[in-house]
């Protein structure tokens, strides 16, 4: 087809896209050298945006106090999490590696600028949180890049909010959206650690596919 890439280059765009794993229990001590960060900070930032308002910022967070700092929202926020559940659930929620905080040698928050581009950004007025879902897409772009660099990446979103902001010293517009644990890993798991340890598995794609209405 007109435009399309060849056989081989589009089967590695699907096999990223398959192999992207959220990493928490794997992460090597092994620092990420620079141009390897550039490069996925660079993918992160060729995201498309509502507007062309490029809302993201990129915080690299390799000081330890503020990672202990961090580490001790996320335990309490988990403690509160663990209460959802009850009995075998509850069991199985505690026994979960839900971060890599700490073990990973880097820790990266993708903000979102909530003011940039001015009172009226285009394509937002019906739809105000076009931002954030743009941000998103910055997050999906730098996953993929890693994933490709054999570099590991979990979303940690079990965390104050509020909190967050105060211990990364965000501006007001400001909102931490992605809170990511970076680092080479000894492997990559084959399937979704949440799928192997039974917490849930992969709908059936079938089930997901409507035509012209639900």
């Amino acid at each position: 087809m007109r435009n399309a890439f060849k056989e081989s280059e589009k089967a590695v765009i699907y096999r990223t896209i398959h192999e992207r794993r959220d990493v928490r229990s794997q992460f090597l001590p092994d620092p990420i050298p620079n141009e390897v960060l550039t490069r996925l900070l660079a993918a992160a930032h060729a995201a498309p945006s509502v507007g062309f308002m490029q809302p993201w910022d990129f915080i690299i967070i390799d000081d330890l106090t503020i990672r202990q700092r961090i580490k001790a929202n996320f335990d309490s926020e988990n403690s509160k999490a663990a209460c959802n559940y009850s009995d075998n659930q509850k069991n199985l929620y505690q026994q979960l590696k839900l971060e890599g905080i700490l073990e990973s040698p880097i820790n990266i928050c993708i903000t979102c600028d909530r003011a940039r581009g001015g009172k009226h950004v285009l394509g937002r007025n019906s739809v105000i949180d076009m931002d954030l879902f743009s941000t998103c897409l910055a997050v999906q772009n730098f996953w993929l890049a890693a994933r490709a660099e054999g570099v590991g990446v979990g979303w940690v979103s079990i965390l104050d909010h509020d909190l967050l902001s105060q211990q990364l010293n965000l501006p007001e517009n400001v909102y931490p959206l992605a809170y990511l644990c970076v680092g080479y890993v000894s492997e990559f798991l084959t399937e979704p650690e949440l799928a192997t340890k039974g917490w849930r598995q992969r709908l059936p794609l079938e089930q997901l596919i409507h035509y012209n209405q639900w």
